[in-house]
């Protein structure tokens, strides 16, 4: 990858927490990420990246959270009742499991 194309980000800087979809939150992470490692940037941009990493962050938490909300709803047994674990919690099922029933070509 060249290093434009590297510099390049297309979000530039991550709109209102509301308007943000999840992928788009973990992909200008990412160039965060990449750009703060770079070690070229002044300590006031890297202080406001850091900040905003922080924030999209904490929306990824959010929605991941509720997401995994929503599965353990959608987790039900053959009567139609949720899956109650020991602990009196849904049953939760772990994503792995689905890997070695769609396995990668």
């Amino acid at each position: 990858m060249k290093q434009q194309d590297m510099d390049k980000d297309p979000l530039q800087e991550a709109p209102k927490d509301q308007e943000i979809a999840f992928e788009a939150a973990f992909a200008r992470l990412e160039h965060i990420l990449e750009k703060m490692n770079k070690g070229t940037i002044s300590l006031d941009e890297s202080l406001k990246l850091y900040e905003e990493a922080d924030r999209l962050i904490n929306l990824c938490s959010t929605r991941l959270t509720s997401a995994e909300k929503k599965i353990e709803v959608l987790i039900k047994n053959r009567a139609g009742d949720l899956t109650i674990s020991s602990d009196g919690k849904p049953k939760k099922e772990d994503f792995s499991s689905f890997n070695s029933l769609n396995p990668k070509v």
